[in-house]
């Protein structure tokens, strides 16, 4: 059973494994159907005096096309032996495949926002869009363009309000460390 925690109760657990593995975000579109990708860039912070989360997504993910048609999305923490879905889900499109089926998750109605979680992470954080905002090539110095964006294919910024972050009774000790 998921509880209700502090929005920045797993920060640091957060912040490491979106450096280490990655996080899974999930977003669903005017079609109902959701998907997953793996995210390694972004921020749980304070911004307008609210709890948000910033996510980076290309322009040519096909997650990019559901978040341009919702206002929502969540944040899942990996559980321990969740490597392989991690990585594939950063390497695979879901045009191509259907991440929830390929790994047997499960989609669940979030209580606060209608972007759905995946229940078999321990923990995971509801957002609601705030405000988004594409990078500028030409804004960013050579040393980030000629590393990041060598084919031009930018991000998009998706500023979002915590709604709510969750956890499983025993999740610190489900967490992929």
């Amino acid at each position: 059973m998921r509880k209700q925690v502090d929005n920045f109760k797993y920060v640091v657990e957060t912040n490491k494994l979106m450096r280490k593995d990655g996080l899974f975000l999930v977003a669903e579109g005017k079609e109902g159907k959701p998907n997953t990708m793996t995210i390694g860039w972004g921020f749980l912070g304070t911004m307008w005096s609210k709890p948000v989360f910033v996510v980076a997504v290309r322009h040519s993910r096909y997650t990019y096309k559901l978040m341009e048609e919702s206002d929502s999305f969540t944040v899942c923490l990996p559980a321990k032996g969740m490597e392989e879905a991690l990585s594939v889900c950063g390497t695979k499109s879901g045009r191509d495949m259907d991440k929830f089926k390929e790994f047997k998750f499960t989609a669940v109605k979030s209580e606060t926002v209608d972007a759905p979680y995946i229940k078999e992470c321990p923990v995971h954080f509801e957002c609601k869009v705030l405000y988004k905002d594409d990078l500028a090539y030409d804004a960013l110095p050579e040393s980030v363009t000629s590393n990041v964006y060598g084919s031009k294919d930018m991000h998009k910024l998706y500023y979002a309000e915590v709604t709510g972050a969750y956890a499983v009774e025993d999740a610190d000790s489900k967490l992929m460390k």
